[in-house]
């Protein structure tokens, strides 16, 4: 018998795929759960695994190429026999038409995505991270033993290393307390951030899209029909600023602690956290903040930080980490890129003062963050002082959120990181 290869649907948005790389040659002989090619979708690349064992008899596209979701991709043969029948019928393009794409993500007929499906152990597949894979081959762990404790069960790095008996990464003590008399605000300077590889500019040609560029072309196209309004705050940052600078040491990050300052607001503002649905207001059940960071080769990606509120701020900075590192190698898993229910994009690190962000697909507000600098605020007794502040922009959904209560969130947003920011460390 003769399997098809399918170009999968590897993301809600995706409507065509690129072909990175051919793992499999034709007539390597191919395992039942192996990867045979890897696709770029909108966001990353990811590894198509087998459900047939056979022979890879016939490559329909090329690497460099493209194809619609659902197009044939390559023919695999069950025995080295109907490897020769596969090529006739490639060669007198008996191939056959693009399969049906499911109104949800679901397995194709031979192949699917490594983590294109969220999917538990029932149907017998393991759902790994890159990283834990390639630790498991590293320490010779075999990843079928093993009960992930990542999402929707997927193993993750922590799980074999701690199969291994190698001790997970400690949990930070949490910070000392803050002194109650605080110093005078000092100038801190903007740090610069780390320098993306250069881009070598093809000057006076034009160059196709890539399967990226497309995809936020598209998603911009549909945000520009949203009617959006916004709301800008100036917040003091001085006691934000002390916090950061106590606990950067134990491997926190000022992204980390934005998001959970965002992700402990929206506790109290559903409103914000919501997205509009032809159907009506969607209320999210869970608080994932999505982060936008800029990819090297140009663009940008979100990876998400899950259940924001409820997880402490040494392992929501862990998290974010390793999201930014495997976002900038294309290995992130879907649900890691576009289950936000609301988005952070900051510019602060370049000296941005202000800005407005565009508001994403399926998402009810994002906010844009500019630089924390020292200013001249006049006090309530009518003398003068020094503060650092930060302006922060709120784009919202019209058609889900008011002004007022873009407003009052944005009020209590800044009362947390202006009297309670010890609290993010709770």
């Amino acid at each position: 018998m003769i399997h098809d290869i399918f170009m999968p649907a590897l993301s809600s948005t995706m409507t065509e795929g690129k072909i990175v790389s051919w793992v499999k040659s034709p007539g390597d002989k191919v395992e039942k759960g192996e990867t045979v090619l890897v696709v770029e979708s909108d966001k990353a690349d990811m590894d198509v695994e087998s459900f047939n064992e056979g022979y890879l008899a016939v490559i329909l596209v090329e690497a460099g190429q493209e194809a619609p979701v659902g197009a044939a991709l390559a023919l695999i043969a069950e025995t080295e026999a109907e490897i020769e029948q596969a090529k006739q019928q490639a060669s007198s393009g008996a191939a056959p038409a693009p399969a049906p794409v499911p109104p949800e993500p679901a397995v194709v007929e031979s192949v699917a995505p490594v983590a294109a499906i969220a999917t538990s152990r029932s149907n017998g597949r393991t759902v790994v991270s890159p990283r834990a894979k390639k630790l498991a081959k590293e320490m010779g762990i075999d990843l079928k033993t093993l009960q992930g404790s990542g999402p929707h069960g997927r193993i993750v790095a922590e799980d074999v290393e701690k199969a291994a008996g190698k001790a997970p990464t400690p949990t930070f003590a949490p910070p000392t307390p803050i002194q109650a008399t605080a110093p005078a605000p000092v100038a801190q300077p903007v740090t610069p951030p780390a320098p993306l590889p250069t881009v070598t500019v093809p000057v006076g040609e034009t160059v196709p899209l890539t399967t990226f560029q497309k995809a936020v072309a598209q998603n911009m196209m549909v945000s520009l029909q949203v009617p959006t309004f916004h709301v800008g705050y100036t917040i003091t940052t001085d006691k934000l600023d002390k916090l950061y600078k106590q606990i950067k040491s134990k491997g926190v990050t000022m992204t980390a602690l934005l998001a959970k300052a965002v992700a402990m607001t929206l506790t109290k503002h559903r409103i914000v956290n919501s997205s509009y649905t032809d159907a009506g207001i969607q209320y999210h059940g869970a608080i994932n903040v999505a982060v936008a960071v800029a990819m090297p080769d140009g663009g940008l990606i979100t990876p998400v930080l899950q259940n924001a509120d409820q997880i402490d701020i040494y392992t929501l900075s862990r998290n974010w980490k390793e999201l930014v590192d495997r976002a900038r190698a294309k290995q992130l898993q879907p649900e890691e890129y576009s289950s936000g229910t609301i988005t952070i994009s900051n510019l602060g690190m370049f000296g941005v003062d202000r800005f407005d962000a565009i508001l994403p697909p399926r998402q009810g507000a994002i906010l844009a963050v500019g630089a924390s600098r020292p200013q001249i605020v006049a006090n309530p007794d009518g003398m003068f002082g020094v503060k650092n502040q930060m302006s922060i922009n709120i784009t919202c959904d019209h058609r889900v959120i008011y002004g007022a209560q873009a407003a009052a969130f944005m009020q209590d947003l800044a009362r947390l990181i202006e009297t309670e920011a010890q609290s993010l460390t709770m």
